[in-house]
């Protein structure tokens, strides 16, 4: 099974790094040490212009949790217009109530707003009660993609959630494996979790 793998920078010398790495797309965001928000433009015109790599854009207006006001959401709506203009790959975003089941109306908004480019559900799934049925959900809605761990701190640990995730996604939805993925252990994982995508910061060494 061929793996496609993303790697999560926040710069352009990181893009850069990890492409000669071996990167196959990256993930741009800002403010990791909060779990990522949406970084500069500027980094995106620049990766998208000197790299050729796929780009998927972090879309968050801060950290912290994922219940957003509607002055907040507003930005992120405002902020895929800006991808628009930029001619971005794909965004990244996650959007959730304060019981911590999935938005359906905002986030079946922002996939219409981010449609043609592809979108990414975020770790916010990983906060959902029951994940599953928060799969089968974001099929629905059209994603294209979720970034889990399987609810838990690393892939391994959630191995049997993500295979259960995977099973439910089928070909309509790709499952993109995350949580603790690193070059050292990325074919231990891909042995325990067989899939197609796999995601780190550092999962190509640079």
């Amino acid at each position: 099974m061929n793996r496609t793998i993303e790697v999560c920078v926040e710069t352009f010398q990181e893009a850069e790094a990890a492409v000669k790495a071996g990167a196959m797309r990256i993930e741009l965001c800002a403010d990791l040490f909060c779990g990522g928000t949406t970084p500069s433009f500027e980094i995106v015109d620049r990766i998208i212009k000197e790299l050729k790599v796929p780009i998927m854009v972090m879309i968050r207006p801060r950290g912290g949790d994922f219940c957003y006001t509607q002055e907040e959401f507003k930005l992120m709506c405002d902020e895929l217009a800006m991808c628009h203009q930029h001619e971005i790959d794909g965004v990244v975003f996650g959007i959730l109530n304060t019981d911590q089941t999935i938005d359906l109306d905002r986030t079946k908004k922002l996939v219409q707003l981010a449609s043609p480019m592809q979108v990414t559900f975020h770790k916010a799934i990983d906060e959902t009660p029951d994940l599953v049925q928060s799969v089968q959900q974001l099929k629905d809605l059209g994603v294209h993609r979720i970034l889990t761990s399987g609810g838990k701190p690393t892939a391994l640990e959630g191995k049997e959630n993500l295979l259960h995730m995977i099973e439910t996604a089928g070909t309509e939805l790709q499952i993109i494996v995350a949580g603790k993925v690193t070059w050292e252990n990325l074919d231990t994982i891909f042995q325990t979790i067989p899939n197609k995508e796999y995601h780190g910061r550092r999962i190509v060494k640079f």
